[in-house]
């Protein structure tokens, strides 16, 4: 039995956020409450798209949100 195409809720720049770690190396980013961590902010952004994936909801394609302050 094949397996039906789920569709994925957009998510739009606004509702991702993207900040440096404090005394640790790296970035994370955060979204419908999905946390995650990264080396960089493509990665974060990354790990970001396969957990909102899971929850049902699609990040946009292309643009990453640039670093907004650090916590």
């Amino acid at each position: 039995m094949a397996k039906k195409a789920r569709v994925l809720k957009k998510l739009g720049l606004r509702d991702i956020t993207v900040f440096r770690l404090a005394n640790r190396r790296g970035f994370a980013a955060i979204a419908r409450n999905c946390l995650t961590e990264g080396r960089s902010v493509a990665q974060a952004c990354s790990r970001l798209a396969k957990a909102c994936r899971r929850q049902g909801y699609g990040l946009p394609e292309g643009k990453l949100p640039g670093v907004t302050k650090s916590i």
